[in-house]
């Protein structure tokens, strides 16, 4: 199996979403044999934003680009490339502003490409990411789950579904930001879903 971990969060070492995600592919590495594993820190390595010079590479056709729109684009390449080789995608998730980081957004503007990671048919679009397990540790500050401030897991389901990534389990740790004992009851929760997820 080969997993992808991808973590968002801008506070490196210090980042629960990085540590859950590192959890559940520590499960998943105790539950699978003969993994390997991928990690990608976007925090610490932020990919550079969708923006016009990126535009004009990526709508140049290969042969005609220069040396610095080939480069542009061959950074999305390399994040294609790992998503579709991964069998499991570990998604380290915090909320910033109600919504998923800039880091991650930058992410996804990078693999969503027309014709590679997905297509339209006369039937509507088709995700071609598929045949892939999605596990992402949501982090928050309150409470927002079921809730309609929560724009992250509509967006995310939204998203990813359009890619073809539609098998996907959410692990949520609520209430970080309100108080010792309710970050720590927060972290036990998530680690009991990450248990029961995983079990399944």
């Amino acid at each position: 199996m080969n997993i992808l971990q991808i973590n968002s969060s801008a506070r490196g070492g210090n980042s629960h979403s990085t540590r859950l995600a590192g959890e559940i592919v520590a499960r998943l590495q105790s539950i699978q044999a003969n993994t390997r594993l991928s990690v990608r820190d976007l925090g610490q390595t932020p990919h550079p934003a969708l923006d016009e010079k990126a535009l004009q590479a990526l709508f140049t056709p290969a042969e005609q680009r220069t040396p610095e729109q080939a480069a542009r684009v061959a950074l999305d390449d390399a994040l294609i490339a790992e998503i579709k080789a991964a069998d499991a995608v570990v998604l380290g998730v915090p909320m910033y502003n109600f919504g998923v980081t800039a880091q991650l957004k930058n992410w996804i503007d990078a693999i969503a490409r027309a014709g590679v990671t997905f297509r339209y048919t006369d039937t509507g679009p088709e995700g071609l990411l598929k045949g892939k397990k999605v596990y992402v540790a949501l982090t928050r500050g309150g409470q927002y789950r079921n809730t309609p401030t929560d724009s992250q897991v509509p967006y995310l389901k939204t998203v990813l579904g359009f890619l073809g990534l539609t098998d996907i389990e959410f692990v949520y740790a609520e209430g970080l930001a309100m108080g010792p004992e309710a970050e720590q009851k927060a972290l036990a929760s998530a680690r009991a879903e990450i248990e029961q997820v995983l079990a399944a």
